[in-house]
């Protein structure tokens, strides 16, 4: 079977108006960074539904037995924020899995050459076989960066299967190139924009999500 691309857009209207927020030039640092720590919320909801191990188990609540299913502690989740702007989402993101380990990348792209260079990378040696990896990138514009993190993560024996991006602002240019490499890769995000100016930032966009988010 050929694997291709899923990239998934939630309808959720909460993720809808804090995208609204997060795009409008007028909304102060201080809520654009709110706007962020919500959508990296949500999206990060959507992403986990069908994706959180769960296990089978037994409570006693204050009459009886009672079957229940609960996420197992067991099976190891990697949260990797894209510096900076991945820090952005990642409070939003942790809310939902206080049991994760965080894995910090800093990667930063050359405005001539559109291409990343890597400033920071806390990421361990080797990554626990089985380990679910949420990778938070809220802007995939060329493609550079969250390609270069993608090498970085298979060189620690990470399982792109079981990998999931979270993005705010997707360009079809960075789609496509992840399509092309790492067709098993399952992506959300809130919104897929036009395409890409002469700058390489997306259109319409949000502007530079790092520098609004803290307020540089």
């Amino acid at each position: 079977m050929t694997l291709q691309l899923r990239v998934y857009v939630p309808p959720h209207p909460l993720i809808k108006h804090w995208l609204g927020v997060a795009r409008d030039v007028a909304t102060p640092s201080v809520l654009f960074k709110s706007a962020m720590t919500e959508l990296g919320r949500w999206l990060t909801y959507e992403a986990v539904r069908d994706w959180l191990p769960t296990e089978e188990a037994t409570v006693q609540t204050p009459l009886a037995p009672c079957p229940v299913t609960l996420v197992n502690p067991q099976v190891p989740i990697a949260v990797v924020p894209i510096l900076r702007a991945g820090l952005a989402l990642l409070d939003g993101a942790q809310t939902l899995l206080p049991l994760s380990s965080t894995y910090h990348l800093g990667l930063v792209r050359d405005e001539t050459t559109l291409e990343p260079s890597c400033y920071l990378n806390k990421l361990p040696e080797r990554f626990a076989p089985e380990t679910q990896v949420l990778v938070l990138e809220p802007m995939l514009a060329t493609g550079g960066s969250i390609m270069a993190a993608m090498a970085e993560l298979q060189k620690r024996g990470v399982d792109l299967d079981l990998t999931r991006i979270i993005s705010v602002v997707a360009a079809p240019v960075a789609l496509q190139r992840l399509s092309a490499a790492h067709p098993e890769l399952v992506i959300y995000t809130a919104t897929i924009d036009e395409g890409l100016n002469n700058h390489g930032y997306i259109v319409p966009g949000l502007g530079d999500a790092g520098d609004r988010a803290f307020g540089t």
